[in-house]
């Protein structure tokens, strides 16, 4: 984990850094390890309140509110959620996409540098 590697449907190399899988409770559980952080996470489904919402809550395996999820379509219209985490011991915010992995109920988190502008 954390290794790049190419994601099955992209040409790009990205890094994952968690590996994730659904539970019965319609959450999905699994952790995020980068040089810099480690930790459970767990993603649970909220009801949204506004087109802009979140679709999911992201809690720390402490229970410690670290980020928020959005169900997203990529342009070639595979379905992945969007993740921002951050918390007061992070670096910076870590912005990533949780995309199916080859098994139902598996996934995968992938990090990509934000292109900066020129």
């Amino acid at each position: 984990m954390g290794a790049a590697r190419t994601h099955r449907k992209r040409n790009t190399t990205m890094a994952v850094i968690g590996e994730f899988t659904t539970n019965g409770n319609n959450s999905i559980i699994g952790n995020v390890r980068t040089l810099t952080v480690s930790m459970k996470a767990r993603l649970n489904p909220i009801e949204r309140v506004s087109r802009d919402a979140p679709d999911f809550r992201i809690t720390a395996g402490n229970g410690v509110e670290v980020g928020a999820g959005w169900k997203a379509v990529s342009t070639d219209g595979e379905q992945y959620i969007s993740v921002k985490l951050d918390d007061p011991s992070f670096n910076a915010p870590i912005t990533a996409a949780l995309w199916p992995g080859e098994k139902e109920g598996e996934y995968a988190l992938i990090w990509n540098r934000p292109k900066r502008e020129i």
